[in-house]
């Protein structure tokens, strides 16, 4: 496959789905990419099967930018760095983890919910252990301070 054609193809599986401005900075970064891994003395053909199927690409890429919502990525050239994403911090070693997609925020409620039936659970238990102590105690503390007051007027 050519640099064109694994272009099209990706234009193509991008159309639907986003921006064209996106598809625009996706393309311009693989057309990039390609040209300066060829400038580097490598074929073409091995540069476009290294990253493989085009529409695999684009649905990551739409995947990217529907975790990401309504941020879009930008891609930058610099003749020193290569290609590098806009977005990128300055330290590759910091992550930030984002509940985006819907499973995920399912997972995080779902969760949630483990965690304060679990709370309510060992709660209920601890209590149900300690009524059969602390009920009868209370009522004999009860009682003591009740007949205890009446003896004292």
């Amino acid at each position: 496959m050519t640099k064109q054609e694994f272009l099209e193809k990706m234009r193509h599986a991008l159309a639907n789905d986003l921006s064209g401005s996106v598809i625009q900075d996706n393309i311009y970064y693989y057309d990039g990419y390609i040209s300066d891994e060829v400038r580097k003395g490598r074929s073409e053909e091995a540069v476009i099967d290294e990253l493989g199927d085009p529409w695999a690409i684009a649905r990551t890429i739409i995947e990217s930018v529907e975790n990401t919502g309504s941020r879009q990525e930008s891609y930058t050239y610099d003749p020193q760095q290569g290609y590098r994403n806009g977005q990128q911090s300055e330290n590759p070693r910091v992550r930030v983890i984002g509940v985006h997609s819907w499973w995920k925020r399912l997972l995080v409620i779902l969760g949630i919910l483990g965690i304060i039936m679990l709370v309510v659970a060992v709660v209920g238990g601890i209590f149900s252990l300690l009524a059969p102590i602390v009920v009868p105690l209370l009522i004999i503390i009860f009682i003591v301070r009740l007949i205890g007051g009446r003896g004292r007027r």
